[in-house]
């Protein structure tokens, strides 16, 4: 996972989060990407080039339009490293458990 640095990177800004969060419902363009911010074209097209080097989007040429979508290959790689995090819990977990199933005191049995 050789992006993962540069993935996170890139998501720790609450714009770009922004910015994954519209292109989840299809590819879009520059411009109607920055009409829900305060900012210029500019400072957007800034952001959606570190989403680019990240490996979170695509960008393809349409005549004079540059309309840009979700990478699906990078979230699949995210997920990825997510799962390994959820199995390692998981296994912590059940020797936790395994530990106070010790711990609790045996039942004895009752005699007739």
């Amino acid at each position: 996972m050789p992006n993962l640095d540069a993935t996170f990177s890139a998501l720790a800004d609450p714009t770009r989060r922004a910015i994954l969060a519209r292109l989840a419902l299809g590819e879009t363009t520059v411009m109607e990407l920055a009409e829900p911010f305060e900012m210029t074209q500019p400072a957007v097209s800034r952001h959606l080039k570190v989403l680019e080097d990240a490996g979170l989007i695509l960008r393809r040429i349409d005549g004079t339009k540059r309309p840009c979508r979700l990478a699906p290959a990078a979230i699949t790689e995210i997920d990825q490293w997510l799962d390994m995090l959820r199995q390692a819990l998981t296994k912590n977990y059940d020797r936790l458990d395994d530990v106070l199933a010790e711990m609790q005191p045996k039942k004895r049995k009752a005699k007739r």
